[in-house]
């Protein structure tokens, strides 16, 4: 029998690869007993054209993370990491296989730092001599039927959000209202390095825009949605390639594009020094959020429990404020910038060893 499940409280690593930044946190069960948001800049990310060339950087910080906080391989029963661009597939727990690792290499499916999270997990379990899953990866699939179709039958809209963190925050919200998550209707708010906003209906998220391939709201590093015709008109100008408007879109647009930073901290100093291009910008990305907010209550006829607002960006008491402004009769705002995938990432691969929900592989 593996020792993980001889363990009563086992160690797990849990590996959240973002935009700019790598969150890497060690729970004891469900106690957690270390954790750290390792940030990076820009300039330290410039020299990887692909994702997926990242691993190496990404894996020495990782490991040199573990030397720092005095942690060896050998002490986890379970590496724990956010899923990658996949297939579509359901919600749960699922092993990292080499089918998903290929993939998730390849890109086959879409490319975000998040595709690294899973082929990490898999060498750190691989020195460990334990298992890696992933959990509620962001291609998870509720979507409402209607919510596929647009306005022309080549192109069909597609569930990839911040699935983990937006159930995880939907979850608490329910526990702290004295109701299940799948007994009621929120709105979601994930608010990172892309932003996603779901329609949650009793547990399941029935419509949300694309938050990596240019739907809903621009955000610190992607444009949103773009005028379609004069998205087109830039695509044929000759001035970029595919590859480059990929980039534009998912990478280098949104605050980014406009204020060279994707870093809010930094514009809301701006601010505060009297910039008022900042200030218009990081108005109308709050503007945006609150419109994107107001659509998916829309969505659920206006029977909305909670607006919930998560990720990095929830901690700006300003950016909350702005967004409230305008979407605040929606419904009350519940706000929780702290990691909350990082747990729901433990207690997944925890349940997992426990036997208590059963492991779905990747096909």
């Amino acid at each position: 029998m593996p020792r993980a499940i001889e363990m009563n409280t086992p160690q797990i690593l849990v590996i959240n690869p973002g935009s700019t930044s790598t969150k890497l946190t060690v729970f004891q069960g469900e106690r957690c007993l270390a954790q750290e948001c390792v940030s990076h800049r820009r300039e330290e990310l410039a020299p990887y054209p692909r994702i997926a060339d990242q691993y190496p950087f990404r894996r020495q910080v990782i490991e040199r993370w573990l030397r720092e906080k005095g942690f060896e391989p050998s002490d986890f029963a379970a590496i724990a990491a956010r899923g990658g661009l996949t297939k579509p597939i359901a919600g749960g727990v699922y092993a990292v296989q080499p089918a998903m690792i290929a993939d998730l290499e390849s890109a086959k499916w879409g490319e975000h730092p998040c595709n690294l999270g899973a082929p990490l997990a898999a060498e750190i379990a691989r020195q460990a001599g334990c298992p890696a899953y992933v959990v509620d990866p962001p291609i998870v699939d509720e979507l409402w039927d209607v919510a596929r179709l647009t306005g022309h039958p080549d192109i069909r809209r597609t569930s990839i959000f911040h699935a983990l963190s937006q159930k995880a925050a939907a979850r608490r919200a329910a526990r702290e209202l004295k109701t299940r998550y799948e007994a009621a209707n929120f709105v979601v708010v994930h608010m990172g390095g892309g932003i996603s906003i779901g329609a949650h209906r009793r547990g399941q998220v029935v419509d949300v825009n694309n938050a990596l391939h240019g739907e809903g709201p621009f955000s610190p590093e992607r444009t949103g949605s773009l005028p379609a015709g004069d998205l087109a008109r830039l695509c044929f100008s000759g001035k970029y390639t595919l590859d480059g408007v990929m980039q534009l879109v998912t990478r280098a647009g949104g605050m980014y594009a406009h204020l060279g930073t994707a870093d809010c901290r930094e514009v809301e100093k701006r601010i505060a020094q009297g910039d008022r291009q900042a200030e218009q910008i990081y108005e109308a990305m709050a503007y945006q959020i609150a419109k994107e907010i107001g659509a998916m209550a829309a969505v659920l006829s206006g029977k909305v429990k909670a607006v919930v607002l998560t990720g990095g960006m929830a901690s700006s008491r300003q950016l909350v404020a702005r967004i409230r402004k305008y979407a605040g009769f929606v419904a009350r705002f519940k706000v929780y910038p702290k990691m909350e995938e990082m747990g729901a990432l433990a207690a997944g691969a925890l349940a997992a060893l426990r036997g208590t929900v059963g492991v779905k592989e990747y096909r």
